[in-house]
């Protein structure tokens, strides 16, 4: 009789942690909760027998009958949490709602913008190549012909890290450190990042992309530069874009120049983006200065070259028709998404 009763309690645990393993919802927990502990149920048959056993044998049965049903209440309390939550997920799920697509990123306009200029510049002969933005003095201001006390340097009087150290201003700096390190024949594009105390308003930021070029060879002349920078509007924009050169300063380049094309939002009738000119100002161009050729160790009478620098963030407008800069850097995911 011993030997039966505990073969039968052990048989108990394990049909019935198998089922409780298998209850798909709380009402099938609750029935074998019955099944298994009730009044009629396996475990409670089991006890009445105990009656019938000798009394030393009795304590040693009894105390497996209870280790079972504790071990089976647990299981049973276990399984009905979690078929209850279950439960309740399954029942606030709104099968009428239509499927909600997965959130995939994105390239930025400004970004797919720089690769795609980039990308013209490199199938007309130019590398890429990239420079610090954390910079010297030295390399932001004196190496490109601008003495700290000329005017030009005001204009980028920005963000000092420390004494001599600043935030570039342009990506003009790669210019030296490039001609530093090479020798000419030189053809480069330098995307990057840069810091001005310009105001944020429809066409301008403090922090943007900027995109420098430069070429320095024997005989370069400014119509090499014109007939470059020509050739990279119509491929970016279109055929049919015009460019403007007008006559500009800037202490690294002599002669130089603003290089306009014609607006692409308002398509030459005018709106606030070109300023109700037909314009827009894509770039500054010139010939590089004699000066930044020896503060470099070139010969200025043996190498001549151009020099020009763009913010991509304003072509990022021309090409999509943005009437302002500021929706580029707001992070509106409405506004964004469109040019993914």
């Amino acid at each position: 009789m011993t030997i039966d009763l505990m073969e039968r309690l052990a048989l108990l645990e394990r049909d019935g942690t198998e089922a409780i393993g298998a209850a798909e919802d709380a009402e099938a927990v609750e029935r074998l909760r019955v099944e298994l502990l009730g009044r009629k149920g396996r475990l409670t048959t089991i006890l009445r027998e105990l009656g019938q056993l000798p009394p030393e044998e009795r304590p040693r049965i009894g105390a497996e009958a209870n280790r079972v049903k504790e071990l089976l209440s647990t299981r049973l309390d276990e399984r009905k949490k979690q078929t209850s939550v279950a439960g309740r997920e399954a029942s606030a799920i709104d099968l009428t709602l239509p499927g909600r697509a997965r959130w995939r990123g994105g390239i930025h306009p400004v970004t797919q913008v720089v690769e795609e200029i980039c990308g013209i510049f490199e199938t007309l002969g130019f590398a890429r190549v990239s420079g610090p933005e954390v910079e010297t003095v030295d390399y932001n201001f004196t190496k490109l012909n601008t003495p700290l006390d000329h005017p030009a340097a005001d204009m980028h009087d920005t963000f000092y890290l420390a004494d001599g150290i600043v935030l570039r201003t342009h990506t003009s700096p790669v210019q030296a450190r490039v001609m530093e390190e090479w020798q000419p024949p030189i053809r480069v594009v330098v995307p990057g990042t840069v810091y001005r105390r310009d105001p944020f308003d429809a066409s301008h930021a403090p922090a943007f992309d900027q995109i420098e070029g430069l070429a320095v060879d024997e005989g370069i002349t400014f119509l090499d530069l014109k007939s470059t920078i020509s050739e990279f509007a119509r491929r970016f924009l279109g055929p049919g874009t015009r460019t403007r050169f007008r006559p500009s300063f800037f202490p690294f380049t002599e002669p130089s120049a603003e290089v306009d094309v014609s607006c692409q939002i308002c398509v030459g009738a005018g709106c606030s983006a070109c300023k109700r000119t037909g314009w827009m100002e894509i770039m500054g161009a010139g010939m590089v200065d004699p000066a930044v050729f020896e503060a470099v160790g070139y010969d200025p009478e043996r190498y001549t070259g151009f020099a020009f620098g763009m913010g991509p963030a304003r072509i990022a407008m021309q090409r999509f028709r943005i009437p302002d800069i500021r929706l580029l850097y707001e992070n509106d995911m409405r506004f964004l998404e469109q040019f993914g």
